[in-house]
């Protein structure tokens, strides 16, 4: 049998330039020099007689024939990384990657010490953290994109086959900024006030299932966001008002940077939930699980900056 033309590293090099941008940059991520990968895609349009690149601009664009190469090509590194990681856990039980999703309700630095007791066990199983919003927990995980997903709220995917364990209850604080007109207005805050004035959303990161809003009304202007964070400088910047978590927005209220209005509807107040697939077996998820049965564990995660 001829020997194959393409192989996975050269596609990781393809995949990883074009994510990139750059042969620097993607050199980096590989820890690899920039020559080197500049001779990979070489070797591989001299095997191929193709022209995978277009060099005549700043940035590193793909062909017509390197696009079909890499849209197929990224099939075959996540079969092989899927590959991988079953070849891994039927040898020791440990995962080669754990995928957590975590909503951007929680600040992500909350899961280091979580992250380094982890570290400190030596089962080479690599963590890779991802942000989702809303739905996007749990479409995470319907979607194979996650293994554990932290900040799940409302209900998962129709059909079972998920299991959820409550992290922590989160209240909300309706907030505005000091200039922003709702800021003066006595009394509880009425719908057709609120509906008068732009919201800030931080918008559904959902890809398969449907997408969720919350806190928001029927034909109210809306500036979406990508996340809490950005959601919060939004208000602050007067640009829109909205529900906050309550351990973000009560800080940045006693600093004099948000106002706090009472609502005449019932504030938002959410279970949050840290979620897997049942199925799922490996020892680094099933490690996790048990740390997070300790209820200090879960109050930290849910701790604000």
């Amino acid at each position: 049998m001829a020997a194959l033309k393409i192989t996975l590293d050269s596609l990781q090099v393809i995949d990883a330039i074009d994510r990139k941008g750059s042969y620097a940059a993607a050199a980096e991520e590989l820890h690899r020099v920039p020559s080197a990968l500049s001779y990979s895609v070489q070797r591989l349009e001299q095997d191929l007689d193709v022209q995978l690149f277009d060099r005549s601009g700043h940035r590193a664009q793909l062909t017509g024939a390197g696009r079909e190469l890499l849209a197929e090509g990224r099939h075959l590194l996540r079969a092989a990384g899927e590959l991988e990681c079953r070849v891994k856990r039927v040898a020791t039980g440990w995962e080669t990657e754990l995928r957590i999703a975590v909503d951007t309700v929680i600040a992500v630095p909350r899961l280091f010490p979580l992250i380094e007791a982890f570290y400190a066990e030596g089962s080479g199983t690599r963590i890779r953290i991802s942000s989702e919003v809303l739905g996007g927990s749990w479409d995470a995980l319907a979607d194979n994109r996650a293994d554990l997903v932290f900040g799940a709220s409302g209900d998962a995917p129709p059909g079972g086959g998920y299991t959820a364990k409550l992290l922590g209850w989160r209240g909300h604080a309706y907030a505005v900024a000091p200039t922003h007109p709702l800021a003066g207005e006595s009394g509880a805050l009425k719908r057709e006030q609120i509906l008068a004035h732009r919201a800030v959303a931080v918008g559904d990161s959902s890809r398969s299932l449907a997408p969720r809003s919350v806190g928001l009304l029927t034909g109210q202007d809306v500036l979406t966001v990508p996340d809490m964070a950005t959601k919060a400088a939004a208000q602050m910047a007067g640009l829109g008002s909205g529900y906050l978590p309550a351990a973000i927005a009560m800080p940045l209220a006693k600093a004099g940077k948000l106002v706090i209005k009472e609502t005449e509807e019932d504030a938002i107040a959410a279970n949050l939930y840290y979620a897997w697939r049942s199925a799922d077996r490996g020892k680094a998820l099933r490690w996790f699980i048990k740390s997070l049965e300790d209820e200090k564990t879960r109050t930290e995660v849910l701790e604000p900056i």
